[in-house]
């Protein structure tokens, strides 16, 4: 069958298989499938067995945009003040990432935001989230952690990216109002919705495929159920060759399988599985000895 418009006119569809964004275009058209039923068709059924090849390729993947981490350690004159006296900066070695989602867990004040902050802007995001493009500042308050962090990168370079922390998003969603850019995020201001949904529509709506997103403790807006949805969103865009790091308190949107996890602790980072994370064993031991915890913390 041959295309009757467009950059392939004249040509067979199955030139679309290697062009799938503009498949999509095509799909999108809907006096497209009126005009022409049977080829609209053709070139969906041609468009779904090339997504689910690309999403088999995507999840067989053993590397991606970032590979490590480590310490410039040579760079550092003393281990004494913020950020190198964190226990987890200290004793940083380098640190591989996992090609489709890498974890960084642990207590408030271990660290893991400021590694999180230090990876984002060593890949030139805004330090109070966002985008490379924004620009904006409202309090800086990022150390220089950055500066001495060295980064292992494959040939693939991302076509998208954020930077969510949950604790300056009030200030992207006001940079996202004020630079007019609305209809990227959904068409809703992100103020005229509840944090959460805010984040949901940021992730539906703004993250796309092969994007780096870096996400510093995403579930703080959201209910358990939307902590569920995320992990979905989080499936699909590995599907489409996306990268994420995490920060996160949730035993929900810690649970991803396709997954290394990290765990600070006194010794720094270490790997640890799903179920010996500090988060999962105190929110198991408390549902499921509830009645026995709240006795003890009342007590």
């Amino acid at each position: 069958m041959k295309l009757p418009i467009g950059k392939y006119k004249g040509r067979d569809i199955s030139v679309l298989a290697d062009d799938p964004g503009y498949a999509q275009w095509i799909l999108q058209q809907e006096w497209f499938g009126q005009k022409y039923p049977e080829l609209y068709k053709a070139i969906e059924s041609l468009y779904e067995k090339s997504s689910q090849q690309a999403a088999e390729q995507a999840l067989e993947a053993t590397e991606n945009m970032l590979i490590s981490f480590d310490l410039k350690r040579e760079k550092i004159d003393s281990y004494e003040n913020y950020p190198f006296s964190l226990p987890v900066v200290k004793n940083l070695e380098r640190t591989m990432l996992h090609p489709h989602v890498t974890y960084i867990v642990g207590e408030n004040g271990s660290g893991k935001s400021t590694l999180l902050e230090a990876l984002a802007i060593s890949q030139g995001f805004n330090p109070e989230g966002g985008t490379t493009n924004f620009n904006f500042t409202t309090r800086p308050s990022h150390s220089e952690l950055h500066e001495y962090l060295r980064i292992a990168k494959t040939g693939k370079r991302a076509k998208t990216g954020f930077f969510l922390r949950a604790e300056s998003f009030f200030n992207v969603a006001t940079q996202i109002e004020e630079l007019g850019v609305e209809d990227a995020y959904g068409g809703t201001p992100l103020h005229e919705l509840s944090h959460g949904e805010a984040f949901l529509a940021l992730m539906r709506h703004r993250f796309g495929a092969n994007g780096l997103y870096i996400l510093d403790e995403p579930e703080a807006a959201l209910s358990p159920a939307r902590q569920m949805s995320i992990l979905t969103l989080i499936h699909e865009l590995v599907k489409q060759g996306s990268q994420f790091i995490i920060s996160t308190h949730a035993p929900i949107i810690l649970a991803y399988p396709n997954s290394t996890i990290y765990e600070i602790g006194e010794e720094g980072l270490r790997e640890v599985a799903y179920e010996q994370t500090q988060t999962v064993q105190i929110s198991r031991q408390f549902l499921t000895e509830r009645e026995k915890m709240v006795e003890i913390l009342l007590s």
